[in-house]
C-alpha cells in the first residue's frame, strides 16, 4: 500500500522557486523529458539532506544520474517516465520523498521486508480498547488489569488533542501503577503534538532534539544545530509513574521525533521494535512539467545529536506474536508492559 507521510511537519512545506539562468525553462523544456530529468536530479543535488549520512547504504547519485538517463531516453510517454523518475527516488530509501503527478503518487516503502507488530483486530478486542474505550481528540484511552494500567492508544500524530483533554485523562489513570502510551503504525503528523505529549511527562525542561538546515548546494553544507526544547506543562497534569511507550516499524516521522526525545528519560522505557525513521522535514520543489516532488530538506538529530534516519532503537525489543494474536487475541506488547507495570517482570 502506497502511503504519502506527511511527515513531521505537515506545516513546514516549502516550495523552491530557483531564479538561476540554468534553472529557468521555456515550453519546449516543459514538454521535455531529459530536461525535467536534469531538472529533478540537480533540485535534490543541492537540497536533499542525508547524501553524506546515507553514502555508504544508497548509490551515488551521479552514477544514479547516468543509470536513470539511459532509462529517460528510453520513456515512450509520461507514465513511463513517472516510473523512471519515481524509482530514482526510491535509490534515497526515504519515505519522505514521493513524486506526484496528476495521476499517481509516488512513495518509498521504508516498511518493507519489516513484521508488523500491531494487530488493529486484537486492539478491538474488550481485552484492550473495546467497546468501552473513551475518545478524547485524537486519543483513545482505557484502564486495563482491573484498574492498575491505563492505556492511551495514538494511532495519528494529524489528529490534534488538547492540554485540558490530556490533563483530563491522566487524572482519570490517577490510581493506576502506570502508564501505558501506544503509538505503534502512527505515520506520524504535527510535531507540535510531540511536545503537548511529552510536556505532561517531564519535570524539568531539557533539550529534545536539534535541527540542522541546509545552507548551500554541497552535500555538506548545513548550519550549526538549533536545539529544541520541552518543558513542562503549565498548569497542568504531569504523570510521574512509570510508562512505558510502544513503537515498531510502523512509527515514522513525527512519531520517530516522538520516539527519539521520550527515550531517556526518567520513568520512560521504550517497548517494541525499531521504529520506521523519518528524520528530515519534508520541503516541495516544482518540476517545469508541473509535477512536484517531496524530499528531506533538513535533518533532525536526537538530544545524543545523532541522526535517526534509520530509526529508534527500542530500550526493550520486543515483536508481535502473531499466533497468540491470532488463536487468543493478545497482544503480548501489551500484555509485558503490563507484566513490567505490575512487577511480574523485572
Amino acid at each position: 500500500m502506497k502511503k504519502i507521510f506527511v511527515g513531521i511537519f505537515v506545516a513546514v512545506v516549502s516550495t523552491f522557486v530557483a531564479c538561476d539562468d540554468d534553472l529557468k525553462y521555456d515550453m519546449d523544456t516543459v514538454y521535455d523529458y531529459e530536461s525535467n530529468f536534469e531538472f529533478l536530479w540537480k533540485e535534490f543535488d543541492q537540497k536533499y539532506s542525508f547524501f553524506d549520512y546515507k553514502k555508504d547504504s544508497i548509490k551515488d547519485w551521479n552514477a544514479v544520474h547516468d543509470e536513470y538517463l539511459t532509462y529517460v531516453r528510453n520513456c515512450k510517454n509520461e507514465v513511463e517516465f513517472f516510473d523512471v523518475l519515481a524509482a530514482m527516488l526510491n535509490e534515497l530509501k526515504d519515505g519522505h520523498v514521493n513524486l506526484l503527478s496528476s495521476f499517481d503518487i509516488s512513495s518509498y516503502d521504508f516498511e518493507d521486508n519489516y513484521p508488523s507488530d500491531v494487530d488493529g483486530g486484537v486492539l478491538s478486542n474488550d481485552r484492550y480498547l473495546g467497546k468501552n474505550c473513551r475518545r478524547s481528540g485524537g486519543l483513545k484511552y482505557k484502564t486495563l488489569r482491573d484498574g492498575k494500567v491505563g492505556y492511551i492508544r495514538y494511532a495519528d500524530f494529524t489528529v490534534d488533542f488538547s492540554n485540558s483533554q490530556l490533563d483530563f485523562i491522566l487524572n482519570s489513570f490517577e490510581n493506576t501503577d502506570g502508564l501505558i502510551i501506544d503509538v505503534r503504525s502512527n505515520y506520524g503528523g504535527m510535531v507540535d503534538y510531540v511536545y503537548n505529549i511529552i510536556s505532561h511527562f517531564v519535570d524539568d525542561s531539557y533539550t529534545a532534539y536539534y535541527t540542522v538546515y541546509k545552507n548551500g548546494v554541497g552535500h555538506s553544507d548545513f548550519s550549526s544545530p538549533l536545539s529544541h526544547e520541552i518543558s513542562p506543562v503549565d498548569n497542568g497534569v504531569v504523570y510521574r509513574k512509570p510508562v512505558y511507550v510502544l513503537v515498531d516499524r510502523g512509527c515514522y516521522s513525527a512519531t520517530n521525533c516522538f520516539a527519539f526525545s521520550i527515550k531517556g528519560l526518567p520513568r520512560v522505557t521504550l517497548l517494541g521494535g525499531k521504529t520506521g525513521g523519518g528524520a528530515g522535514a519534508p520541503m516541495v520543489t516544482e518540476l517545469p512539467n508541473g509535477w512536484t516532488a517531496r524530499f528531506s530538506g533538513t535533518i533532525l538529530l536526537d538530544k545524543n545529536k545523532q541522526i535517526t534516519e534509520f530509526g529508534v532503537d527500542p530500550d526493550i525489543e520486543l515483536h508481535l506474536d502473531k499466533e497468540l494474536a491470532y488463536t487468543q487475541g493478545l497482544d503480548n506488547i501489551i500484555e509485558t508492559a503490563c507484566d513490567y507495570i505490575e512487577g511480574v517482570v523485572k
